[in-house]
């Protein structure tokens, strides 16, 4: 019982990375390429959903 409730969290979790590999992409890219820019760039990558959430509430004004 206990292994189908994780072959059911299994796809969140294989987009869960992908999402973080594109995030990972996108910050590294936009860095100056330094090892320092690199390091900031994974993790601004890990906490890209706060960025996303933080822009969704500047947006509406909350």
């Amino acid at each position: 019982m206990a292994n189908k409730g994780m072959q059911q969290a299994a796809p969140l979790g294989f987009f869960g990375l992908l999402a973080y590999i594109g995030a990972a992409i996108y910050f590294i890219g936009q860095s100056d390429g330094s090892f320092w820019g690199v390091i900031l760039g994974l993790l601004q990558a890990i906490v890209w959903p706060a960025y996303a959430v933080f822009g969704g509430l500047t947006a509406l004004g909350v």
